[in-house]
């Protein structure tokens, strides 16, 4: 009987086209389903909590594959794939779990951080890790413009056009936490669940009213309206991260 092993797996998607696989093109979950395919000799789907974009970075990305046996423990699983797996890609951690457990459909809810440099002037070890703007940005600002979308909204007019049509659009979002530190700013966002493209569509709005582009009352319009008048603005991948994964 096969057995399912759980384990959280981290990455800089600099390199890769996103998470899913796709074909002719380099991706985190193609790269996993190599290195099972070496070890095992069979193929092995990886099924993930998410999908990440290109460019986006995990910290804990949570996935699960069903494995022929159990005759590996989960550190000699995560050893042999970290031996494999491109320095871009490490499993941090790995153990057998209940058939009933499924890395997206059992996920209660999602941290995700996003990373801004705002000065003139980016470090080089910055680069591909926060979004550069290279001016001050209005933090009081930016954490009026976070209050704004916690809670149980429509967020139709904070994702991009993918999926099935008659999705349900409505979220919760628990917290949004701003924090500074000289130039650099992280924000924090817990929640439910997020559409395509949802995390970096509030920071994309977010930066606009800190930098005085945007009023906070357009963000509740849109909240309330669900409808996408006047500009968005999508915030750069390389400054997202996806942080935890709660079960």
């Amino acid at each position: 009987m096969s057995q399912r092993l759980k384990f959280s797996v981290a990455y800089d998607g600099e390199a890769f086209a996103g998470w899913q696989s796709q074909l002719h093109r380099k991706t985190v979950q193609d790269e996993l389903e190599r290195a099972f395919h070496k070890i095992g000799g069979a193929h092995i789907r990886v099924h993930g909590a998410g999908r990440t974009d290109a460019g986006v970075h995990a910290l804990a990305q949570c996935a699960h594959v069903d494995l022929p046996d159990g005759k590996m423990s989960g550190q000699r699983w995560i050893s042999a794939l970290n031996a494999i797996l491109p320095p871009t890609i490490r499993v941090l951690r790995g153990r057998y779990v209940s058939e009933n457990f499924h890395a997206r459909f059992s996920a209660k809810g999602k941290l995700y951080r996003y990373r801004i440099w705002a000065a003139p002037i980016l470090p080089p070890l910055e680069f591909g890790r926060a979004w550069h703007i290279s001016t001050a940005l209005d933090v009081d600002l930016l954490k009026a413009a976070a209050k704004r979308f916690v809670g149980r909204h429509d967020f139709a007019a904070f994702a991009a056009n993918r999926g099935k049509k008659g999705e349900s659009t409505i979220r919760t979002i628990r917290s949004v936490r701003v924090r500074k530190s000289g130039p650099r700013i992280e924000i924090e966002i817990s929640g439910d669940g997020f559409l395509y493209k949802m995390v970096r569509l509030m920071v994309g709005a977010m930066t606009r009213v800190a930098l005085g582009k945007m009023e906070l009352s357009e963000i509740e319009a849109r909240l309330k309206s669900g409808r996408t008048d006047g500009l968005r603005f999508v915030a750069p991948a390389e400054g997202l991260y996806l942080a935890k994964v709660w079960y």
